[in-house]
């Protein structure tokens, strides 16, 4: 090719490479210090410093041949400091054990969790390696009870990047990714609408669509339940937050909702894992186009609440101030996306634990009966199972449920949180500023210091145990043996970011529960294997359900 001449000072050939190292090493600083998230920063700390010390060169001449050695130094020695830097002593996770490969690439664990077994793969490295595994060049995993207070109480870790880095496309940060103020603000009006008067207004919608739900499974008599859940909550939640559902229990999944929101959900799980590159899918139109779909149904449904007005009090009324507490409304985007949010928190959360407590349930006919025949106690034929009055009095019901979501959280992964400035211990740790640290509920629930015996089995009696509504004698097993370490229990996470919804949540639970228990009879359908619906469930932030087959009877 042709060559230029450019009148730049005299440099040797070996001190051009010497300047080009030094550039790279500079660089690395940088990003470890600073962390920049911005595409136009990267393209200019990345490209220009090599481009422009490849004039260098002895002889002064530039071609491709310069520009390409410059790059090659340049990219060559910037990514062996960044490796050695994670691999040597001096890194702030350096005496944390894990896999190699972990250590050196956050890419590694994000290509295992956008598989959605990461939470049993967790509960496995623990196993290897101890209570606290490097999962991650700048992430560690935790498993100690010890740890949640430190963690997730008033004065610990902030929300990592991973809650910013899956929220693709929607304007804003939702209560979900808010922090400190901001999210006590936020908070205020989301516990209004989650008070004990509200929360008694929305039994009425609950049994409406809970009684939907039962006659649909009595005609159909073999059904997909985790679907049939799926469409009772997010038809529930729409109801909630909109004023109105799509009516999936009538129609079906006509409009392909829930498979557009578990798709933008799935997508978002891989830049939650590696949040410096959803800045870059941002800008292509590829990305988030399922997510846009699900936010473009639930903009058209707040237009339609807010035209039609208030006829009761539900999460919308509150969400949009029209309960007149605060001083000024609320943009409707703010509020559209606090609707979506709840919708899909809401919904795949409620509908995973009841399919998964079903599950567990047709697996154990022992404890299933036992259920059935407290139901049939306090909600005899022609007793309105929807009524709460009882609830408090049904220990079994309250032990099948605190036990499903003890081995199966609705989020099994559990919270990924950022080490505050200065670091922090926690427990007999320490943990340096910036560090990403997992609370792993799936394995932090089934660890045996925490809950044993049977810690991986569904065994219901360790909750009348630990309430005093059955000794560990009249269960078969030893005083000694027995460990029940409520503090590890935290399925709806802990502290001020715990899960609002929580007592809805349970409400609607225990609702459906007694009504299906009541009016129907299950099993699992013939030639349907069980084992598959535990080896099909996948963790993407929200529970992707394989298909649960069963035959239904009326009573």
């Amino acid at each position: 090719m042709t060559s230029v001449t450019i009148p730049f000072p005299a440099v040797s050939g070996g001190d051009a490479w010497l300047l080009i190292s030094v550039a790279a090493l500079v660089v690395h600083y940088l990003f470890r210090i600073y962390e920049p998230r911005a595409p136009l920063i990267h393209v200019t700390l990345l490209g220009l410093p090599p481009l422009v010390l490849s004039f260098l060169p002895q002889s002064y001449r530039v071609g491709f041949g310069a520009v390409g050695y410059s790059y090659a130094i340049f990219w060559t020695v910037l990514s062996l400091s960044v490796l050695l830097y994670r691999l040597s002593p001096f890194h702030p996770l350096a005496m944390y054990p894990g896999p190699l490969l972990h250590k050196l690439t956050r890419l590694s664990f994000a290509l295992i969790s956008v598989q959605g077994r990461q939470h049993v793969y967790i509960q496995e490295l623990h196993k290897c390696y101890g209570d606290v595994v490097r999962i991650g060049p700048n992430e560690i995993s935790i498993c100690n009870s010890m740890a949640i207070g430190p963690i997730l109480g008033p004065s610990g870790f902030l929300k990592s990047e991973a809650y910013t880095g899956r929220n693709l496309r929607s304007p804003g940060r939702s209560l979900l990714a808010s922090d400190g103020e901001e999210r006590v603000e936020k908070r205020k009006r989301w516990n209004r609408a989650f008070s004990i008067a509200a929360l008694k207004n929305y039994e009425e919608v609950i049994s409406r669509r809970a009684i939907q739900l039962v006659d649909l499974l009595a005609r159909e008599k073999s059904v997909d339940l985790g679907v049939r859940f799926s469409w009772f909550t997010f038809d529930f939640m729409g109801d909630m937050a909109f004023g109105g559902g799509p009516n999936m229990l009538e129609k079906g999944d006509e409009d392909g909702l829930w498979r557009v929101m578990e798709a933008g959900l799935v997508e978002g799980h891989f830049f939650a894992n590696v949040p410096w590159t959803a800045a870059y899918a941002r800008k292509i139109p590829l990305f988030g186009r399922d997510i846009m779909r699900l936010r473009a149904y639930c903009i058209g449904r707040a237009r339609e609440r807010v035209k039609n007005g208030s006829h009761v009090k539900d999460l919308f009324y509150y969400l949009n101030n029209e309960d007149g507490v605060e001083a000024h409304s609320r943009p409707l985007p703010d509020v559209i996306r606090d609707g979506s949010l709840a919708v899909v928190a809401g919904s795949d959360t409620t509908a995973s634990v009841l399919s998964n407590m079903f599950f567990f349930l047709l697996r154990d006919p022992e404890t299933y009966a036992r259920l059935q025949a407290e139901v049939d106690k306090f909600y005899p034929p022609g007793e309105n199972a929807l009524d709460t009055k009882h609830h408090q009095d049904m220990p079994i019901l309250h032990a099948t449920i605190n036990e499903t979501l003890r081995l199966m959280p609705a989020v099994p992964s559990g919270s990924l949180r950022t080490a505050p400035p200065g670091g922090k211990v926690v427990g007999p740790y320490f943990v340096a500023e910036g560090t990403n640290t997992y609370l792993p509920l799936y394995t932090l629930q089934r660890d045996p210091r925490n809950f044993s015996p049977n810690s991986e089995a569904f065994w219901v009696d360790r909750w009348l145990i630990s309430s005093g509504k059955k000794t560990p004698a009249e269960a078969g097993i030893d005083t000694h043996a027995f460990v029940h370490n409520q503090e590890a229990f935290i399925p709806f996470s802990f502290g001020p970011a715990n899960c609002v919804g929580k007592t809805l949540a349970l409400q609607e639970m225990r609702m459906t529960a007694c009504l299906i228990m009541q009016r129907l009879e299950m099993c699992f359908a013939p030639g349907y294997d069980p084992s598959s619906y535990v080896e099909g469930l996948r963790d993407f932030f929200v529970i992707k359900k394989p298909p649960f087959l069963v035959d239904i009877k009326i009573r």
